[in-house]
Formats: C-alpha cells, sequence, structure tokens
C-alpha cells in the first residue's frame, strides 16, 4: 500500500479508503489509485486485514451432503448474496456424520469465520452455542430452530411429508411406504411424521423402510428389497425421503422389467432437484426454493453480524407440490 500511495502523489490512508471506502474520496483519485495498482499488480492481502480485523471475510457452510443438487442450490443462493455484500462462502460438507460436522465447525471457529450457516446432522445446538458466544454469528439452514436464541430458515418439512402421502392417496394408492433415513436427521423424522399424520388420518398405516444415508445407492438397495417381496405384500406406493433416494428406487424398478412405474407402484422424492424432471420416468417431488433458502440464510447472518436480532428470526417457507408421470392416478392411461 505504500507503494501505491508513493506511486499515485496520496497517503496510506487514500489507498485505503479507495480499496475500502471509495465515496470517500474523489473520482479522479480513485482513477489515479486504481491506475498505480494496476501498473504495479498489487494485490491487498486479506490475511494482514482479518488479522486487524479479528475476523475474516468468509461465511462458512456446512451441508450435508453436497452430492445432493439441493444443498448445491442453497450454496449457489447463499454465494450470490454473499457476493452482493463483499463476502465469500466456503462450503463444506458433513458427509450426515457428526464427527465430521463437529470438526469443521472446530476448523470454522478456528478461522474467525464472519459467520456459519450450518445444516446439522443432529443435536448439535450446545456445540453451535458455544460458537456463538465466541462471536461467530450462526444460522441454521434447512432445519427448523427450536431454540428462539437461534436463527433458522427452512421449509415446512412435517407439511412435506403430509402433501407427499395425501398425493399418493389422491391417486387410489393405499399400501404406501415411506424410504429415507436415518431418522436422526430432523428432516427425514419430520417428513415421516407429516405423511404417518395423512395414511392415518386416512385410516391406514405408513410402512417404514429405512435407509444408512439419503443416497442413490441406498435408494437402489431399497428397491431391491422391494422386489424381493411377493407382488401380494409390495406396496403400491413409495414416499422417499428425497430425490436421490427416490431415483435409485426407479432405478431397482424399472431395471427388472416386471414393475411398472407407476402403474404397479407409484413414487415420489422430495426436493425437486432437476435430475427428478430429466429422470425415464419424470419423479413427481415436493420442492423446496433451495437458493431462496440459501439468500435469506446469508440475509439473516447479516442482520446477527450487525449486532442486532434479526427482525424475522425463524424463516420457514411452505413447500410445493409437483406432479409429474410417476404418480399417475391408478387407471389414468393419458
Amino acid at each position: 500500500m505504500r507503494d501505491v500511495a508513493d506511486d499515485a502523489g496520496v497517503s496510506v490512508g487514500t489507498v485505503s479508503n479507495v480499496l475500502n471506502r471509495p465515496g470517500k474520496v474523489s473520482p479522479d483519485t480513485v482513477a489515479r489509485v486504481q491506475a498505480s495498482i494496476e501498473r504495479l499488480g498489487f494485490v491487498r492481502n486479506d490475511a494482514a486485514r482479518q488479522l486487524r480485523a479479528g475476523r475474516s471475510r468468509t461465511i462458512g457452510l456446512v451441508v450435508l451432503d453436497l452430492r445432493n443438487p439441493f444443498f448445491t442450490e442453497v450454496a449457489r443462493g447463499a454465494e450470490e448474496r454473499a457476493g452482493e455484500h463483499g463476502l465469500s462462502v466456503l462450503v463444506a460438507n458433513s458427509d450426515e456424520k457428526q464427527e465430521r460436522e463437529t470438526l469443521l465447525l472446530d476448523l470454522f471457529e478456528e478461522q474467525r469465520m464472519f459467520g456459519v450457516l450450518v445444516t446439522p446432522v443432529a443435536e448439535s445446538m450446545a456445540r453451535l452455542a458455544r460458537m456463538r458466544d465466541h462471536g461467530i454469528p450462526t444460522v441454521l439452514v434447512d432445519r427448523e430452530s427450536h431454540d428462539p436464541t437461534f436463527a433458522s430458515v427452512a421449509v415446512d418439512d412435517h407439511e412435506g411429508g403430509r402433501i407427499a402421502a395425501a398425493h399418493l392417496l389422491e391417486t387410489g394408492r393405499r399400501r404406501i411406504a415411506f424410504v429415507g433415513g436415518p431418522v436422526s436427521i430432523r428432516q427425514v423424522s419430520d417428513r415421516l411424521a407429516g405423511a404417518q399424520s395423512a395414511v392415518a388420518a386416512a385410516g391406514g398405516a405408513l410402512e417404514f423402510l429405512g435407509t444408512d444415508a439419503l443416497t442413490v445407492d441406498e435408494g437402489r438397495r431399497a428397491g431391491r428389497r422391494i422386489l424381493e417381496r411377493d407382488a401380494a405384500v409390495r406396496p403400491d406406493a413409495i414416499f422417499a425421503a428425497n430425490d436421490l433416494i427416490a431415483l435409485g428406487v426407479l432405478q431397482s424398478l424399472v431395471m427388472t422389467g416386471s414393475v411398472h412405474v407407476p402403474d404397479d407402484i407409484a413414487l415420489i422424492g422430495y426436493d425437486d432437484i432437476d435430475f427428478s424432471a430429466a429422470a425415464v420416468i419424470p419423479l413427481s417431488s415436493v420442492r423446496q426454493p433451495a437458493t431462496l433458502i440459501g439468500s435469506t440464510a446469508v440475509d439473516l447472518l447479516l442482520e446477527l453480524q450487525s449486532g442486532g436480532a434479526p427482525s424475522r428470526g425463524h424463516i420457514v417457507f411452505r413447500p410445493e407440490l409437483v406432479v409429474r408421470d410417476s404418480t399417475r392416478p391408478v387407471g389414468d392411461t393419458s
């Protein structure tokens, strides 16, 4: 900065203002300083800035599984909003493992992140509270907070589960199974509970087929387990905890050639990722506004960082049912 100041014939303070508060400097001086920066190849030392400020300009985002395009879209929304405020986003993957999530949170705390957005694996509130008490604001993402001291942005997953199961019932299905897990993930347990409430209200019972993770491979395995049953005792509809599970189930079912979707088994997923509409049998799903979730989480974080409580501490979006060929009603040949 001193070299730039000497070259431009201004003070070091003026160079600092051009870099950080250009509105305080005349346009002619800004142009002269920027010309010197370009000529000398100056690049600001962000590590030094962080040491001086005691905090970085980076937001940490911890998601359950980056292989799931839903979380990629959440990250995209967060990055776009953060960029509008001169911030960057570092995305990390907990792989649905509590111990990995803890390691990532420890790392973000050591790096003095501007703030942290996190989709918790399970009950992580004590760890998150410690980080907040150390001056790093935290927002829960894709997870509604039941702790009034934490801001959160999520979708009503109980309602999402309810409308998915209600849709399957409306198409004439009665032997409905929920495929997904582990239920220690709040989103899974909420979607399961919502589906159970809809099926119970219709006088039935929802079958639960647990999985170890929310992946395509786990969906394939669940599909094979279903195919091992006699046709008379198979479910006639499946609600998958997310679209990746649903796509795996779909692959297992259609590869046999003996089970037809949706004639024999209807199938609906959750998240409405792009691959759902592009599947060999377009997949019905429950849509979450992923990009909006990410950008809204950053908005809440900025409010927390300004020193006050967010104007809307707990934001819950409504899910949307998206109907495609995989849940065509019984007898509908259109």
